[in-house]
């Protein structure tokens, strides 16, 4: 039996390098698909991947990198040009004949939304749903992994407090981890799940003084949040150089947030795969060191 392969975009991101793993695991071919050679595509390479350098704004890159692969995982940064990128994506997709394409969304992403970025991911997934190429598209509401951004990590650790405009609102973060687990799960067993959507939570849906709480729990030192408004967090933003664009994206969901565009819990992540997600807790403790003076 030929062996399947699995294109992973954005194979050196967050979500990306689990789901290669997890494929790899699992017994399959992978490519990954990489903007620059550097020591965590070597790392990926290590561990069995075949890199593909390329830039998904180029047509002919994602031909070529479609080539032969049976599912692909689509994942684009919070930047200009996510529709182009995913028109080739799918072109290139119905050219090559996949079973499926896992497209990673956003839980904001919606026609009306005051977002860029949130409503390209919505015209994005339209895209994708009106190539007629099988397409599954995922939902994450905010990753566990924005705890250890600079912008929210510093402050953390500096000041002992969590600073952001999200007033009362609720999620329950959700790994990177666990949302690639879900991914390698659909990519290798796409039967039931072709034209569906997913949002993605953690078990346990939280504010974030209780985030807050339970960071101070594990490290030992009392954290506490602060809610800013949005022209502070805007203020706060600038000083880590963000470009415009995400800046622009940072503050459009702080106000979904508000208006609980990002509360739910897990309901998919344990059934598909058989293993819950891991609690925010959970995250904080296996990168304890990232929140330690």
């Amino acid at each position: 039996m030929k062996q399947r392969k699995y294109l992973v975009t954005g194979a050196t991101g967050k979500t990306g390098v689990y789901t290669i793993r997890n494929l790899l695991n699992g017994g399959h071919a992978v490519r990954a698909f990489v903007h620059q050679e550097d020591e965590r595509s070597a790392a990926l390479q290590s561990e069995g991947a075949e890199i593909f350098v390329g830039d998904l704004l180029e047509h002919d890159d994602i031909i070529r990198a479609m080539e032969g692969i049976t599912g692909a995982y689509l994942c684009y940064p919070v930047r200009p040009g996510y529709i182009q990128a995913t028109a080739y994506f799918a072109d290139a997709a119905r050219r090559s004949g996949v079973e499926v394409v896992v497209e990673m969304s956003q839980i904001s992403a919606r026609e009306d939304s005051l977002s860029h970025a949130a409503r390209d991911h919505w015209i994005a997934e339209r895209v994708l749903d009106w190539s007629g190429v099988p397409t599954v598209h995922i939902r994450p509401t905010f990753f566990s992994e924005w705890l250890i951004f600079p912008w929210v990590l510093d402050q953390i650790v500096k000041e002992n407090k969590i600073t952001l405009p999200y007033g009362t609102g609720r999620h329950a973060p959700i790994a990177a981890e666990d949302q690639a687990r879900l991914i390698a799960a659909v990519l290798t067993q796409p039967s039931g799940h072709i034209g569906k959507t997913y949002p993605l939570y953690g078990p346990v849906e939280r504010n974030h003084q209780e985030i807050a709480d339970e960071i101070s729990r594990i490290v030992g030192r009392t954290i506490t949040y602060s809610p800013s408004t949005l022209e502070e967090y805007r203020q706060h933003l600038e000083t880590y150089d963000l470009p415009e664009f995400v800046i622009q994206h940072f503050l459009a969901v702080a106000v979904d947030y508000q208006n609980g565009i990002f509360s739910g819990e897990d309901g998919v992540i344990g059934e598909i795969t058989g293993q819950a997600p891991q609690t925010v807790g959970d995250f904080v403790r296996a990168n304890r060191q990232a929140f330690e003076v």
